[in-house]
């Protein structure tokens, strides 16, 4: 396997963007060696991105264990937390100021509006725990889309009626808020609007605003920009041309195709790649621990036998 990552001869830029909750598995593996050789094929640049925004889990001891496990497998990149390049940085913690720059850019244009609707609010409206099930199981669909487990809830409106320009309560207009603030803000999106785009592994997707997904958080009440705006944000500064990533984020697809618009970026391509499960069926995950790349590696495997599935039962 190569040892370092070749110089680009295109324009293509992918990337990876792990997040240091837990150690990587074999979901993840395969997903990234997917990117990398896209990226390689394509003759381009590897980027990678340490997705480190959910304060309460990220560790530093997953990140560095993603560094060396994905190394171990024998993928490269060419700029990344520990290699530095011309958009440093690139660890998202780190990257503050270019959150809050799209966020005043969708404040300005009108796109969002401050929800108070706490957690508790939220579960009172909707009345029953959001579910989601994978392709195969009873309630899913058969139009080959997989469906996030942990996909956000649709929002029931409750302070949709809210302006991105009218605050909740007397104060500032939309034009003289610089800060988030301890609330909440949301995307309002067009009930009805559709979202089409071919994916380049599972070909045509479409999502209607709305019905599959509805008004969804950019800025959290903690001080803390989503996963949807943060990528967005970090994929168009990086020049990132290509997404790989698993199926589960189809439905964030659509939304960030939303932000893209809104914000004026272009679209990178999508490839998702299917989501690899467990000898039960079940989908894997960090709480996997013996599916794990870490305690694969104890175990004596090879990055081959990851890559072609030759692993062993979960005990």
């Amino acid at each position: 396997m190569a040892s370092l990552a070749p110089a680009p001869t295109s324009g293509y830029r992918g990337r990876l963007a792990p997040s240091p909750t837990g150690y990587l598995h074999v979901g993840h593996a395969r997903t990234f060696w997917t990117a990398w050789q896209r990226t390689r094929e394509a003759g381009g640049a590897l980027i990678m991105r340490m997705e480190d925004l959910d304060p309460e889990r990220s560790k530093s001891i997953y990140a560095e264990a993603a560094l060396e496990d994905l190394r171990w497998l024998g993928i490269r990149w060419l700029e990344g937390p520990d290699k530095g390049g011309p958009f440093a940085p690139y660890v998202q913690s780190k990257r503050r100021s270019v959150y809050l720059a799209a966020w005043k850019r969708l404040l300005r244009r009108g796109y969002l509006y401050p929800c108070r609707c706490s957690r508790k609010d939220l579960e009172s409206a909707l009345g029953a725990p959001h579910e989601s099930s994978l392709p195969g199981s009873p309630g899913s669909q058969s139009n080959g889309k997989l469906e996030p487990l942990d996909d956000e809830p649709i929002y029931p409106g409750t302070c949709r009626r809210f302006q991105g320009n009218t605050p909740q309560l007397p104060g500032p207009t939309s034009s003289e808020i610089e800060t988030p603030g301890d609330i909440n803000w949301r995307f309002r999106v067009r009930d009805g609007e559709v979202v089409e785009f071919v994916d380049l592994n599972l070909g045509p997707q479409r999502f209607v605003a709305g019905v599959d997904f509805g008004d969804f958080v950019v800025w959290r009440r903690d001080g803390v920009p989503s996963y949807q705006l943060a990528c967005v944000a970090d994929d168009a500064a990086m020049g990132i041309t290509e997404v790989v990533r698993g199926a589960d984020l189809l439905k964030s697809t659509a939304r960030q195709i939303l932000l893209n618009r809104a914000l004026g970026y272009n679209n990178p391509a999508w490839f998702h790649c299917r989501l690899v499960v467990d000898h039960n069926g079940r989908r894997l995950a960090k709480r996997h621990d013996s599916l794990s790349l870490r305690a694969l590696r104890q175990r004596g495997l090879t990055p081959m036998n990851i890559l072609s599935a030759e692993l062993p039962v979960e005990a």
